[in-house]
């Protein structure tokens, strides 16, 4: 069963890995070589949508809800996607401004992370009839990173899911092993540099925190 209690921690959780606090930072624009081809693009928001990502579906959102920077980005909405806008100095201080003035833009971010990232990653929880809140925490945390639990790396285990009659704890545990590997060694440097998501599952498996009892440190940060 997951309670809003979970749910909250697990958000938590994942505001400190992308943002560094519990509550996020809404306004946070970072440019990082990780788009196609080790090409540079922005991230944006509390949980760090992408440019090259679903940028586009945030800003429209808050373009279709009359948020109040919405006439500034809407020439923006044609241009993401087909060109770079890494460098582009004006967009990325309207979308620091925006999550800094209007709130709107802050409620947008929430119902779009929830519908485009928590939501999915909660129906592959259930539909492979898992149950614990680390295990949810686990697979939320892959679809915010890699959009969801990626084939390839679950090509690599021979562990079941429980629906197929596997020991979740055991699929859980092989899962990190295996995504902590792959980060580990990969060739770019930048998906090298956030292992620290997996050892922070590491951590809590070896403990037996499969329910998320707080308190929990969280990259120096404390959730009590």
């Amino acid at each position: 069963m997951i309670s809003r209690r979970h749910k909250r921690t697990i958000e938590q959780v994942l505001n400190i890995f992308e943002t560094g606090t519990p509550e996020g930072k809404y306004h946070v624009v970072a440019v990082n070589p990780d788009g196609a081809n080790g090409s540079r693009q922005i991230s944006y928001g509390r949980s760090q949508t992408t440019e090259q990502g679903n940028l586009n579906i945030l800003l429209e959102r808050y373009v279709v809800q009359n948020g109040l920077f919405a006439p500034q980005f809407m020439p923006y909405l044609p241009k993401i996607k087909v060109e770079p806008l890494a460098n582009d100095v004006a967009f990325k201080s309207l979308l620091k401004q925006s999550a800094l003035q209007d709130p709107l833009m802050r409620q947008t971010q929430d119902e779009f992370f929830d519908q485009l990232y928590y939501q999915p990653a909660f129906h592959f929880f259930k539909g492979n009839e898992f149950r614990l809140p680390l295990s949810l925490l686990v697979i939320y945390d892959s679809f915010i990173h890699s959009g969801q639990v990626p084939p390839h790396l679950r090509n690599r285990f021979p562990e079941r899911t429980p629906l197929n009659g596997g020991q979740e704890e055991a699929w859980v545990k092989a899962y990190v092993n295996t995504r902590h590997d792959w980060l580990a060694n990969h060739t770019r440097p930048i998906l090298r540099n956030t292992v620290y998501r997996t050892n922070f599952f590491k951590a809590q498996i070896r403990e037996g925190n499969w329910k998320l009892r707080r308190p929990i440190e969280v990259r120096g940060v404390e959730l009590g």
